[in-house]
């Protein structure tokens, strides 16, 4: 099960999350906070899956952009990998060549890409 999606920039500002579990604004805040500070200081040599809690945080950097999701433990994390790259093919598809700067101001047709992804396989 996906438990939630982000886009992180290597800053750490969230440029897009879509959740798929009810909780409070402050609790996804400290998840937001405490996930960013197990994935962006991470080297490139370091496998981009990372136990956390009881899930499995699945991540992989493209340009300046970090795509994240939480997953079961029991889950395939290729599948993670696989769900990241397909998502962004669809934004390179749309956008060409998708930069931050997209995603930004067109934030409403990325969620819509996302949730096609998603939930419409």
């Amino acid at each position: 099960m996906i438990h939630f999606v982000m886009l992180v920039n290597r800053q750490g500002k969230v440029r897009l999350s879509k959740w798929f579990e009810a909780h409070d604004p402050a609790d996804r805040t400290k998840v937001f906070r405490d996930v960013c500070n197990l994935v962006l200081p991470r080297s490139n040599k370091m496998s981009n899956v990372v136990e956390w809690r009881d899930m499995k945080i699945v991540y992989k950097r493209y340009a300046s952009l970090y795509f994240v999701i939480c997953i079961d433990e029991n889950d395939n994390e290729l599948m993670g990998l696989e769900l990241i790259h397909l998502f962004v093919e669809c934004l390179d598809k749309y956008f060409g060549n998708v930069c931050e700067l997209d995603l930004i101001f067109n934030f409403h047709r990325a969620y819509y890409m996302l949730d096609e992804v998603i939930i419409a396989g």
